[in-house]
């Protein structure tokens, strides 16, 4: 009995490639089939990166389908996942951090942080909470309560510690911190933007070349 010719496909949400390269399938997805078919349809381009591509392009699953069944014409394609790739085009070789840029962002970062609790400590007067915390529970009225400061001081750093899921270099579990899913979701969305734009301007070239023709 004849196997039947399928190709699963599930496309990657992101890939690089350097510029001038030749996209290929292989590249921008995963691959279901038979094992020579697979190498074969691996090496399929899609697009050949153009200076005038900029920094990003977006390859489609209609794009893909079109290109697999001009190479293998009976071939049956079933789609997995999302229905578009973002293709960046980036050097292959990544540039270091500077250290000077490094350092004044760390500083900036410190004293920016220290003022906005300093600021904020200084809204609500605590201080004045504290000293009085402090009277209720010992009976005595002290300006400088350093008992119940110092403790106070060291649990707001270990508090942001546990906050961000971090202690030192270690996750204390494999749950995403508040920031990490605020920077996955600013990533999102400026994925899904270059998308929408990508896919305006493949609309407006192909009208410009249904009116050329």
């Amino acid at each position: 009995m004849e196997k039947p010719s399928v190709v699963y496909v599930r496309l990657r949400r992101r890939v690089v490639v350097p510029p001038g390269a030749v996209i290929t399938l292989g590249q921008v997805a995963r691959l279901v089939t038979e094992r020579d078919r697979e190498r074969r349809l691996r090496e399929l381009p899609l697009h050949s990166v153009r200076p005038e591509d900029g920094s990003m392009v977006v390859i489609d699953m209609l794009q893909i389908v079109k290109a697999v069944h001009e190479t293998l014409p009976g071939l049956t394609v079933e789609t997995f996942g999302e229905p578009h790739v973002l293709v960046e085009i980036a050097p292959a070789s990544s540039r270091q951090p500077r250290l000077i840029l490094l350092v004044l962002a760390w500083l900036l970062l410190f004293f920016g942080s220290g003022m906005a609790l300093m600021n904020f400590h200084a809204d609500v007067n605590m201080p004045h909470v504290q000293s009085r915390i402090t009277e209720l529970i010992t009976g005595r009225s002290e300006r400088h309560p350093w008992l119940f400061q110092i403790p106070y001081s060291l649990g707001v750093g270990l508090g942001m510690l546990l906050f961000f899921n971090r202690l030192f270099r270690k996750r204390r579990s494999d749950d995403p911190n508040p920031l990490e899913v605020e920077m996955f979701t600013y990533q999102e969305n400026v994925n899904h933007y270059i998308i929408t734009e990508e896919y305006r301007k493949k609309h407006e070239e192909e009208e410009a070349r249904d009116r050329g023709g």
